[in-house]
């Protein structure tokens, strides 16, 4: 009887082993710094700086499709009806996405929030998510101040 040896064919490996010893690597020398800059009580960078709230404006975002967005004040009054909201419909996805991880129902408003440095902050209450707006660019940022700016009319 003869019997076949079955050696490993290192043509048909799907990643090669120079690759994943690369990447491994990369995530231990990740590991390592990010240790490193807790151990060593390193300030964070990166995370935005602090600020005085100067204004806060409660909204409803609502979703109508994958694009559609509808924006009210917090007594119904329909603020903009955007059948391609954008940036808008973005933030109204992360919202909900959020509120359906927390388990919330209902869709109570987040508030826009503009800081004395700047930031315009999306924040949702009812979770503790927000989205710091003018990280985006100034294009999406200024599409949530001209709802500020209907809001306070």
């Amino acid at each position: 009887m003869h019997s076949t040896s079955h050696t490993p064919n290192r043509e048909k490996e799907m990643i090669p082993r120079t690759l994943l010893l690369g990447m491994a690597a990369l995530a231990l020398s990740t590991l390592a710094l990010a240790s490193y800059s807790v151990a060593t009580g390193r300030d964070r960078v990166g995370t935005p700086a602090a600020g005085t709230v100067i204004q806060t404006t409660p909204i409803v975002l609502i979703g109508k499709s994958a694009q559609a967005v509808v924006v009210e004040r917090p007594d119904g009054t329909v603020l903009a009806d955007l059948p391609h909201g954008g940036f808008i419909t973005v933030i109204q996805s992360g919202m909900a996405r959020e509120r359906l991880v927390h388990g919330i129902k209902d869709n109570p408003a987040i508030n826009i929030v503009r800081y004395d440095n700047g930031r315009l902050v999306a924040e949702d209450p009812t979770t503790g998510w927000s989205a710091e707006l003018y990280a985006f660019g100034s294009d999406n940022k200024a599409a949530f101040e001209r709802l500020i700016e209907k809001a306070g009319e």
